[in-house]
């Protein structure tokens, strides 16, 4: 599950270290307490929409770029998570050799090809 609120705590915390600005700095200037932003930079916050106007123009950022870079951020997640779940488990080939059955061929003669994404069976 994607969770919104670390996504945006992340961003938060890379805009503050882009600047080489501490927790402290952050805070004081947002007038937020440490804690708590720390809290909502580790995702375990959530942060209102004044909140983030409040860190927003302590660290000098427009609230739409911080958004836009959130958004990009989910974006990305969402794509791992779908290719992760659309991933197609590999089948173990000594299982199935049980179930090859090859009319004719004495089973030392048949040879199991494994490209990429298929099994082939070929006759030798």
């Amino acid at each position: 599950m994607i969770l919104l609120r670390r996504l945006l705590g992340d961003v938060l915390r890379r805009q503050r270290q882009r600047q080489g600005r501490t927790l402290r700095e952050v805070s004081s200037s947002a007038r937020v307490s440490l804690g708590y932003l720390s809290e909502v930079e580790r995702g375990q916050k959530e942060a209102s929409s004044e909140l983030l106007s409040a860190i927003c123009d302590a660290l000098d950022v427009r609230m739409s770029e911080l958004m836009r870079e959130v958004s990009d951020e989910l974006a990305l997640a969402e794509l791992a998570q779908s290719a992760a779940a659309t991933e197609p488990v590999p089948t173990p080939v000594r299982p199935m050799l049980g179930s090859v059955s090859v009319t004719g061929v004495p089973p030392e003669r048949v040879t199991i090809k494994a490209p990429a994404k298929a099994v082939d069976v070929v006759a030798a």
